[in-house]
């Protein structure tokens, strides 16, 4: 099953972090993504290029869309043409599998 067929499980705040060793092979899976630290907390980033405001914007409504379904709340800085999206839990101050499978699943609403 590949990350973007997957949902996210409930998330606390004893729930682990990803390794190093599941960063590696994760990461793979979704290679436009970039492991970034911000504030000491370690978040998944992809930039996303488009033609104009609107096409991001409608990017945007549909990334909200994905987290409201999913229960689990990105980042989202929307400017001309541009979309900035960062995804991490913060019940953990890091990366959780579920990270993974939203920064898929943006990929696909991408694509849609």
């Amino acid at each position: 099953m590949t990350l973007n067929q997957e949902d996210c499980a409930a998330c606390h705040a004893e729930a682990p972090q990803v390794a190093p060793e599941e960063l590696a092979e994760l990461i793979q899976q979704i290679p436009e993504w970039q492991p970034i630290v911000v504030d000491q907390v370690m978040r998944l980033e992809r930039i996303f290029i488009f033609r104009n405001f609107r096409l991001a914007l409608t990017f945007t409504n549909r990334v909200g869309e994905l987290a409201e379904q999913e229960g689990h709340h990105p980042e989202i800085v929307t400017e001309w043409g541009k979309v900035t999206v960062r995804w991490w839990t913060h019940a953990i101050a890091g990366l959780h599998r579920n990270d993974f499978i939203c920064a898929a699943k943006t990929d696909a609403v991408l694509v849609d």
